[in-house]
Order: structure tokens, then C-alpha cells, then sequence
């Protein structure tokens, strides 16, 4: 069974299996699990190691003067906010991971092309690596687990080599489907991802430069504030979406509450849930990982869920699914654990 047939297999046996809820005994402790076989800490993912550090250094440069402009600031707190709940939370993960629900392939295609611009890797490489969170979570070999250490699983094992995720059979397990889509073959074969890139560089840069002559400015000041708007708008907005994210893999795993007991150490962090747009509702996600809504009590606000229940509204969103019934008598269950770590990646409960 390849990873999207299983997502949309609804497999429940009649009681769950038992296990130790994880955490019960140390919460938030991590340093309990080794790293995943055959990683050494000496050897450098550079592929991403560059990327990642080359942004963090571009970034520093709002914080002087000349770069600095308040336009700037409001352009990458709202980019922030359009491209991490659009791109990531609504593209990468809720439509293309889990099938949360469905929508126009041109509309699936604008929203990944928004992830793309978070630089958080290909379509195919993101769903397979998340798929493979869920297998695998909180035990080996889970990619990214904070079990290990808190670094560990906030960026360490993107910029450490781990030959199990540079494999081809990862991407044949975990995101068969998504290479079933010529577009997505295309981003991991050519150029294209950098391509899309370094287009919206110019495009923050473009509109900074043109905005400022209209307004009347001179050429130096308009060089001034395309920078500043490059700076803001891309880099201190994507290194921003980047821990949004990463915190969801750490501190999500390691502190706050859980509604279910599942078998893994997810948690409900309130800090993250509202910065990420719901996605730190995460005990939630991984006791219900295809449902589209994570929030499942009334304070558990998931803006990302009321955007895709828009988008159903104008038509742009279908089959939209919901929390399942067998996870909310779960909850009403004393003693009742959720296995969640089924052979693709996928609840068996």
C-alpha cells in the first residue's frame, strides 16, 4: 500500500493497544533516545547547512539602520503570515501530507509554489520526511525526534547528514504519490525550485526599488528601500517561518499538555499553536493526523483550519475532513492510548 492510499484508509480495530504513555513519568526531558543509525555528527549536510546559515547572516542586516524601514517590518510580518499558514501548514502539510482535503491541482500548485518560497525543501522530500515523522515518532528512526536533544530536533538533523533520509527508497515508501504529479518530479530534477527562489528575491526587491521612484525618491534611495524590503520581506520572514516550523518538530514534542494519550510524545503547546497557526495544537494532529482541524477544544484557536474551511466556502477546497468520532471517545476514554504509529506512516487505531 503506497503512503496515500494508506492515508485515506480509515483502518480501526475495535480497542486500541496498550503501551506507556511516553512522558508520564519525565516531561519535556529529552536526551532518551540515540541518534538514528549511521549518523555521524562530524559529517556536515552542506545542502543545507550553507542555505541555512547564509539566511541567518543576510538576516542580521535589517538591524542596521540603512536596511531598516518600517514598510520592511510590516512586509515580513505579513509575509510571514500569508507564507507560512498558505505554503507550509495549508500546502505542504494538511493537503499534500495527510489529504486533509482536496482542491484544483492549479490551486494545490500555487500553494506549493508559496511553500517553495519558504525554502524548506521540495514538495516530495517534505511529505516524505514527514510521513516518516509519523511512523516513527519519538522512536527510531524518527528524522527529527527532541528525544535525542532539543537541538537535535529543532535543526541539528537538518544540517547533519543522515544517510537513511538521502536514499531514493524514502521518497519511493513515503512520497510515491506526490511523484506521481510531472510538476513535482520537475522540482526535483532541474533547476526549478531555484529558480522560484531567486524570482521572488527580484520580485521584493522590484517592487521596493519601483515603489520608492514613484513616490519620488532618487535612485540610491531607491536602492535603499528595495534592499530593505528584500531583507525584510524574504529573509528575516523566511528565517522566521523557518523556527516557526522547526519549533513545531522541538518544543511540540517536549512541553505542554495532551488531550489523547497516543503513543509518542506529542504535546499542546499554546506558545506555538498560536504563533503557527494552529499546527502547535500537536497531540491533536498526531492522535488525528488527517484531519484538516487541529484545534479540537474551543481555545484551541487554528486559524489554518478556518482558512481552509473558507477556501471550502469559495469553492477552492472539497472533502474536507474533520476530527474523527473514534478520537474524540478516545478522549472520553480513561486509560484508552491511540497507536499512531502505523506501517506508513499512518494512525491504526
Amino acid at each position: 500500500m503506497d503512503p496515500l492510499t494508506a492515508e485515506m484508509t480509515n483502518n480501526r480495530p475495535a480497542a486500541a493497544k496498550a503501551v506507556p504513555l511516553p512522558g508520564t513519568a519525565e516531561p519535556g526531558l529529552s536526551g532518551r533516545l540515540p541518534l538514528p543509525a549511521g549518523v555521524n555528527l562530524n559529517r556536515i549536510e552542506w545542502g543545507a547547512a550553507l542555505p541555512i546559515l547564509f539566511y541567518h547572516l543576510v538576516a542580521l542586516l535589517a538591524f542596521i539602520p540603512w536596511y531598516f524601514s518600517w514598510t520592511g517590518v510590516i512586509v515580513a510580518v505579513i509575509a510571514a503570515r500569508l507564507s507560512g499558514l498558505l505554503g507550509i501548514n495549508i500546502g505542504y502539510h494538511r493537503l499534500l501530507t495527510h489529504r486533509g482535503f482536496r482542491c484544483p491541482k492549479w490551486f494545490e500548485h500555487v500553494l506549493v509554489v508559496i511553500a517553495i518560497c519558504c525554502v524548506e525543501d521540495t514538495p516530495a522530500r517534505w511529505v516524505a520526511v514527514h510521513r516518516r515523522h509519523h511512523q516513527h515518532a519519538d522512536e527510531q528512526p524518527d528524522p527529527h525526534s527532541p528525544l535525542v536533544n532539543f537541538l537535535w530536533g529543532h535543526i541539528g538533523w537538518l544540517i547533519i547528514k543522515n544517510p537513511e533520509l538521502n536514499r531514493l527508497g524514502i521518497y519511493e515508501r513515503y512520497a510515491k504519490d506526490i511523484l506521481r504529479d510531472p510538476f513535482y518530479v520537475a522540482l526535483e530534477r532541474n533547476w526549478l525550485q531555484l529558480k522560484i527562489i531567486l524570482i521572488q528575491w527580484l520580485v521584493f526587491f522590484g517592487l521596493g526599488f519601483l515603489a520608492e521612484l514613484a513616490m519620488g525618491g532618487t535612485a540610491m534611495q531607491a536602492l535603499q528601500f528595495g534592499l530593505s524590503i528584500l531583507i525584510w520581506g524574504v529573509f528575516v520572514r523566511t528565517v522566521f517561518v523557518w523556527h516557526q516550523t522547526w519549533a513545531v518538530n522541538s518544543i511540540t514534542h517536549l512541553w505542554g499538555y495532551r488531550n489523547y494519550q497516543t503513543d509518542e510524545d506529542s504535546r499542546n503547546n499554546m506558545v506555538i499553536g498560536l504563533l503557527a497557526h494552529g499546527e502547535g495544537w500537536h497531540n491533536n494532529h498526531h492522535a488525528d493526523p488527517r484531519s484538516a482541524r487541529h484545534g479540537h477544544k474551543w481555545w484551541e484557536f487554528d486559524t489554518t483550519w478556518l482558512t481552509i474551511r473558507l477556501f471550502e466556502k469559495l469553492g477552492l477546497a472539497t472533502d474536507v475532513v474533520g476530527p474523527s468520532p473514534y478520537v474524540m471517545k478516545a478522549a472520553a476514554t480513561a486509560g484508552q492510548t491511540i497507536t499512531t504509529h502505523g506501517p506508513d506512516g499512518t494512525p491504526t487505531h
